[in-house]
């Protein structure tokens, strides 16, 4: 149902007040810090009627009431408003991906750790996933200083770099040679097709060079496998210890042993958003994950093309920041799509 003006900014400075203070919020707390032109007696009257409707409970005997699922669920839907990141905290944001931006392992683990630290919240990441691909090409690129850049570019757009040394003896025309050998035999295979066979056969040719062919077969075959590994990247742990809501420690158990399963958090980032949905937020009772009913979830995708290739997602208390949360789950995903469409291509 609809709520009317009044409930609605009482309901909405409960549990702003609630989120802050991890305390049960009464009538005078909420006349004395919102200025909603109210009475104390008339604040107490609308709560009333709030806890009838099922927006906000009693935890105990006392005069404060806390939110319930219900009425986390009407803050998100109806009166949360979205916040935008400063120009400065974007570009702090920004500035922690300048280090391995080739590397696609290191680019998900930054971004879980920006979400970890800035929400004080558990992160989870889910690495991109695609179907088999192949090897298009791979060429050695000649430097300076006796070193040689390995490029290996796979049949969907993806690209992986590595250095290599070389040795005094070996020239340009020789790094064309090798490419060229590796080329005619590799181009066009899937991981699964590069057999022993076959890259013993291309060591005898390139017996003199077995460095450098070890080297570019060693990327080849990361760079093939990277294409369809659902690989789950977990940040803050710990942070679920800072929450007053798990001092518990036999919640603290459950929830941790939940998070070491890498099926439970396959299962959180699962329940994947088109692209016009964007954010999903669980709170509670929603969530279907046994263990998680004390929590909430915030989950997103991102993509390519407008074709989801993974998920990232937060998991806290239900007395959540959801502004805060919601708008870096939002940014990182739209970040990360960028990244992930150049990086692919």
């Amino acid at each position: 149902m609809t709520l009317d003006e009044r409930k609605q900014k009482i309901l909405q400075a409960l549990i702003k007040d609630y989120i802050s203070s991890a305390e049960p919020v009464g009538s005078r707390t909420i006349a004395k810090k919102y200025d909603l032109g109210v009475s104390p007696a008339t604040i107490r009257n609308e709560m009333a009627d709030l806890e009838d409707l099922g927006y906000i409970e009693q935890p105990h005997t006392s005069a404060g009431r806390i939110p319930s699922d219900r009425g986390y669920r009407y803050y998100v839907d109806c009166l949360m408003k979205k916040k935008r990141l400063t120009e400065e905290e974007q570009k702090t944001i920004l500035s922690k991906y300048k280090i391995k931006v080739r590397d696609i392992g290191n680019v998900l683990q930054v971004t879980n750790n920006i979400m970890s630290n800035i929400t004080n919240y558990t992160s989870i990441v889910l690495g991109p996933q695609f179907n088999q691909s192949n090897l298009r090409h791979v060429q050695l690129v000649p430097l300076d200083n006796d070193k040689a850049l390995v490029v290996v570019v796979t049949d969907n757009g993806m690209v992986q770099t590595k250095m290599i040394d070389l040795p005094q003896t070996i020239n340009d025309i020789d790094l064309q040679k090798i490419s060229q050998i590796m080329n005619a035999k590799l181009q066009g295979l899937s991981l699964e097709d590069i057999k022993l066979t076959l890259i013993k056969e291309i060591y005898s040719e390139l017996s003199k060079h077995k460095h450098i062919f070890n080297a570019a077969i060693d990327l080849i075959q990361e760079t093939l496998n990277l294409n369809h590994e659902d690989k789950v990247y977990l940040a803050g742990t710990l942070n679920i210890l800072n929450q007053p809501e798990f001092r518990d420690i036999k919640k603290v158990k459950t929830l941790l042993s939940l998070l070491e399963q890498e099926k439970v958090l396959m299962e959180i980032l699962s329940d994947k958003c088109t692209p016009e949905e964007g954010i999903n937020v669980k709170i509670g009772g929603e969530n279907t994950v046994e263990g998680l009913q004390n929590c909430s979830t915030i989950t997103a995708t991102y993509q390519i093309d407008g074709r989801v290739i993974g998920s990232v997602g937060v998991i806290g208390p239900t007395r959540m920041d959801y502004e805060k949360a919601v708008t870096i789950v939002e940014f990182m995903t739209q970040h990360l799509s960028l990244m992930m469409r150049d990086f692919y291509r």
